[in-house]
């Protein structure tokens, strides 16, 4: 997966609800990092990876690698 789609998928789970501060709070990884994984800029390393699916509470896998894993969000 491309680093945008990456962060289409971030930007999707996060959705209206939450802040870029809080999942940062919550996860260990800063504010700017998440901005950049959000706009596609950067792709979060392992770490990165495992906390935020383990924040959204989604797998790994399945969140960062297959494609046609589809984001769906409680509104």
């Amino acid at each position: 997966m491309t680093a945008k789609e990456i962060g289409e998928r971030l930007r999707k789970l996060r959705g209206t609800q939450r802040t870029l501060a809080e999942v940062a709070n919550a996860t260990g990884i800063t504010v700017s990092a998440l901005s950049n994984y959000e706009q596609g800029l950067r792709v979060p390393r392992d770490t990165a990876k495992c906390r935020l699916a383990d924040y959204y509470g989604v797998d790994v896998g399945a969140l960062f690698f297959d494609k046609n894993y589809t984001i769906s969000v409680e509104t």
